[in-house]
């Protein structure tokens, strides 16, 4: 039965994720972390893979496809940053682990942090309209940029989520669907260099390799289910749906941060 909950939980988190371009590990990690099924490093390292499968699938189809909607002239130094900010989030969430005895007080952290991201990113998303935006191409910036992101994404275990969309948004003057795209690209390089970053220094938990698999396939299922969805939305649909995540987002990590603490 649990097997059977966690596959629907990655499945439908990666069609909202490859819709939304929020890697579905926003949604995996914070109700795999209110279900309590697992350690919050065993959680945080399976979400990465879930989301790192999918966007791997992702990123090919849209390459493959000849359909891109990525610029290279700061796709490239974004994802850069990204694979180099991979790195430093894993580190970043080994020292906060290691400073507290209590596991769990890391997912109260990490909640915390997913909190105030998700609630700024809402507030960004409904004002996005009244915000003047920018155009950055200076690929120094881009790489910091990307960094930050990197470092986000890999600290918090959920792939880059919501945060990536509000800095494509807001520094690259994209639309919707074409900020969905590149921060599904910035998440594969970050997430990639997370998982290198952790089996090089040996820090992988003890995790299931069934469950592993499943969470997987469930991550490229719903990756396939998603992009095909996504081709069918208008934008105005695809911002309804990421509201709507970011609210449900909210009161679930409301609820794991009483739950840690």
């Amino acid at each position: 039965m649990i097997l059977i909950l966690v596959f629907l939980i990655c499945f439908f988190a990666s069609i909202a994720g490859a819709i939304c371009g929020i890697g579905g590990g926003v949604i995996i990690k914070p109700v795999l972390d209110a279900f309590g099924i697992m350690s919050v490093s065993a959680i945080s390292f399976l979400s990465g893979c879930t989301v790192l499968s999918m966007t791997t699938y992702s990123v090919i189809r849209s390459k493959r496809s000849g359909a891109s909607r990525i610029d290279q002239k700061t796709g490239f130094p974004l994802a850069v940053g990204a694979a180099i900010g991979g790195v430093f989030g894993k580190y970043l969430f080994q020292i906060i682990k290691n400073m507290s005895p209590d596991p769990d007080r890391v997912g109260a952290v990490q909640a915390l942090c997913l909190l105030i991201v998700t609630l700024g990113t809402l507030i960004y998303t409904i004002k996005k309209n009244q915000i003047r935006t920018r155009r950055v191409t200076n690929p120094a910036v881009c790489v910091g940029i990307g960094l930050f992101l990197g470092i986000m994404s890999s600290f918090l275990g959920i792939g880059g989520g919501p945060i990536n969309l509000v800095v494509l948004f807001y520094f690259f003057s994209m639309d919707t669907k074409t900020a969905a795209e590149n921060s599904l690209y910035v998440i594969f390089f970050s997430q990639l260099a997370s998982l290198i970053s952790s089996i090089v220094t040996g820090t992988i938990p003890d995790v299931s390799i069934g469950m592993l698999a499943l969470m997987v396939c469930g991550g490229i299922c719903g990756g396939m289910c998603g992009r095909k969805v996504n081709k069918k939305l208008t934008e105005a649909s695809v911002d309804k749906l990421f509201i709507g995540l970011m609210v449900l987002m909210i009161l679930i990590n409301i609820y794991n941060i009483y739950k840690f603490m």
